[in-house]
């Protein structure tokens, strides 16, 4: 309490006692009893509003004493059961779990790691993948505020994620790494990485890159062969050695059915290897068929028609034929996506082929298209056009969801020439993709829509001079490339013959088995929006043993999802449907068998090492455990520390000084009227 406050309290009293000897004392020529009593009530009624009022502020301090954190981070992988070490680890906590001394100097927490940290202590050695770096980054975010010590118990295999070699813990934070596992070094090959697309084009040849690695003093010659089935479809040999020790091996494989193919890579092992689950590794393809065939329909020539045709033939699987109106022997049946450029009355039998044949169309239209002919032939849209042209710009629709697509500039895109007037989409179920601005104000009105209506597809640009953008982005970008791809997006929507389903399923034709397969859905009510109170389910069954899974799908995001964790190889069939409904949809995919955790065959000594050295640590083995619970012990940075705390309280918050006052004050009055004066 400072000086001023004790001041303050001094005056209080003395004006309090002065206060109450003036009113019952002073000139008082009878002082009895009852004066004295009345007087004695007075000092301490006034003595305790005036404290109130100075409010003093009353300190407290306590005292803790604070130990340092131990976390025992733990490697709960597979590879660790693959390297027969899981006795081992367990044995390595124990010791440190049952150690007096540190439980009386730390405080001990567990945690395990595979993929992803996680709490708890009963290690199961299941995890699929190893991501240390990750682990540690975790454990160093959860403790950067505490005196911490982290010891990591682990083989140092690390299957994905960052290099932890060379992670650095923060100040308060320090590493023991504790190796686990056979860290000697055998002659070994391994075939430690496969790339290869997931999708190939039918008739196409699909690129196989293999990185071989080495690790031996001998100088070797193997083979690396791929087989489909039984056959060996390629074979290369390779020549390493302890200073040449790995290669990277490139080949193309052709396409040449749909569907998914399955093949097997490998390096055929040594004589005496040890580990040779590591040289060998499946792997799968999904061939499909994107051959598409484009119509451009028109009735005039146009510089238009040469840049559509040059960006739709940019993609080698598609091809673009032009044809006038007049011309004969025009097959629309023979196109998957038929164009027609700026119609006029010469249209007349192409537009109701189109419209009894249900033939997925692109119509573009222009200063030169007939308006009065178009709106009495469809029933798509409605435009009441004037005789005078008008420029239009284009502006991206943010919430277009039909597909996805990049913005390739078209802010900065010269206009598209059309005919005054407004338009009127008369099908709700169009799309749009890109709105006019007109005289630089942005309006709703269409220039770019997408639309799908029973068991076709329509498209339409109400604008001319398309080749007018291809030239700018070639302008931008010294290619065509982005709008290519820009109008490939477009043209693919638009040539595909699936209608629009109330129930729709993503997944993958193949999963890897060291990964979780999830499987995703999108259910819409007869009004075709996304009901979000369905109740789907998923049933899985394993084509050869029959096994059956069944599983709901729970909503998450705007769409209905189900993760069915790591299944076992092989070919599976499931049907998703949601409840009360004869809506389903079928499919089946392939688990190709694949373990990343058993490529191990020994420890990796030299990366946890580096990782000791890189946080001014020391590596340590197993049955060196009491050397580093001595250290634990021993280190001055890893003491209990006294803290106090100081806690200081305005005399205000004692709610019983405030009852005094009331007490005091009452216990006056009743006296009072005790005594007649009142």
């Amino acid at each position: 309490m400072v000086l001023s406050t004790i001041l303050f309290i001094a005056l209080a009293a003395i004006f309090a006692l002065g206060f109450a000897f003036f009113q019952y004392l002073f000139r008082s020529k009878r002082r009895t009893r009852n004066v004295y009593i009345f007087f004695a009530l007075r000092f301490l009624s006034v003595f305790v509003l005036l404290i109130l009022l100075i409010n003093p502020e009353m300190s407290s301090t306590t005292y803790k004493i604070v130990k340092p954190n131990l976390v025992l981070a733990v490697d709960d992988s597979e590879s660790i059961a693959h390297l027969d070490q899981a006795d081992a680890v367990r044995a390595i906590v124990q010791q440190l779990e049952q150690n007096e001394e540190i439980q009386e100097r730390f405080n001990l927490q567990q945690v395990s790691f595979g993929e992803k940290l996680s709490s708890g202590s009963d290690l199961k050695f299941n995890e699929p993948q190893t991501d240390i770096s990750a682990a540690l980054n975790q454990v160093d975010k959860l403790y950067r505020k505490e005196n911490t010590a982290v010891i990591i118990i682990s083989d140092g295999n690390q299957s994905i994620g960052r290099d932890f070699q060379y992670f650095k813990v923060r100040d308060n934070v320090e590493v023991f790494p504790v190796v686990v596992g056979d860290t000697a070094k055998y002659a070994d090959l391994q075939l430690s990485n496969l790339n290869v697309n997931r999708y190939a084009f039918l008739n196409n040849r699909f690129p196989v890159e293999a990185i071989i690695n080495y690790t031996g003093e001998e100088n070797i010659s193997a083979n690396f062969v791929i087989r489909s089935g039984e056959n060996v479809i390629y074979s290369e040999e390779v020549k390493l050695s302890d200073v040449q020790n790995s290669a990277i091996i490139g080949t193309t494989l052709p396409a040449s059915q749909l569907g998914v193919l399955t093949y097997e890579a490998e390096i055929i092992p040594l004589e005496n290897e040890k580990n040779k689950i590591n040289n060998a590794e499946k792997f799968a393809v999904e061939v499909i068929d994107e051959r598409t065939n484009v119509l451009i329909l028109s009735a005039i020539a146009h510089p238009d028609l040469g840049a559509l045709k040059k960006s739709i033939e940019s993609n080698e699987q598609r091809k673009a034929t032009i044809q006038y109106i007049d011309s004969e022997n025009v097959e629309l049946q023979d196109f998957q996506l038929t164009i027609l450029y700026q119609p006029n009355n010469s249209f007349k039998m192409v537009i109701d082929e189109i419209q009894q044949e249900n033939i997925n169309y692109f119509l573009i239209t222009g200063t030169k298209t007939d308006w009065n002919f178009l709106n009495s032939n469809q029933e798509q849209f409605q435009k009441d056009a004037s005789f005078q042209d008008q420029d239009v710009f284009p502006v991206v629709n943010e919430n277009f969801n039909k597909f996805q697509f990049e913005d390739i500039g078209f802010v900065d895109f010269p206009p598209l020439q059309g005919k005054f007037g407004s338009i009127e989409l008369l099908n709700n179920s169009f799309n749009t993709l890109l709105f006019q601005q007109i005289e630089g104000i942005e309006t709703e009105q269409p220039l770019l829509a997408i639309s799908d209506k029973n068991t076709s597809k329509q498209g339409v640009l109400f604008g001319e001079n398309i080749w007018n953008w291809r030239s700018q982005s070639y302008l931008e970008n010294d290619n065509f490339r982005q709008f290519d791809d820009f109008l490939s997006k477009v043209i693919q929507n638009l040539s595909s013959k699936k209608r629009r389903d109330r129930l729709t399923v993503d997944y993958e034709s193949f999963y890897y088995g060291n990964n979780s397969v999830t499987i995703s859905a999108q259910y819409f009510d007869e009004n075709y929006e996304f009901d979000p109170r369905a109740k789907i389910t998923i049933q899985l069954t394993h084509q050869e043993t029959e096994e059956n899974i069944e599983a709901p799908l729970l909503l998450r995001n705007n769409q209905y999802e189900v993760n069915l964790g790591n299944l076992k190889a092989g070919e599976y069939s499931f049907k998703v449907q949601p409840e009360n409904s004869t809506i389903s949809e079928n499919g089946s995919f392939t688990i190709i068998d694949f373990n990343v955790e058993q490529q191990f065959i020994s420890a990796d000594i030299e990366k946890l090492q580096f990782l000791a050295e890189n946080n001014d640590a020391t590596l340590y083995f197993p049955d060196l455990t009491q050397n580093l619970i001595s250290d634990l012990l021993q280190d001055k940075r890893f003491l209990p520390v006294q803290k106090s705390r100081e806690k200081t309280v305005p005399l205000i918050d004692w709610y019983f000084l405030l009852f005094l006052l009331v007490l005091l004050l009452a216990a006056e009055w009743f006296y009072r009227k005790y005594s007649g004066l009142i």
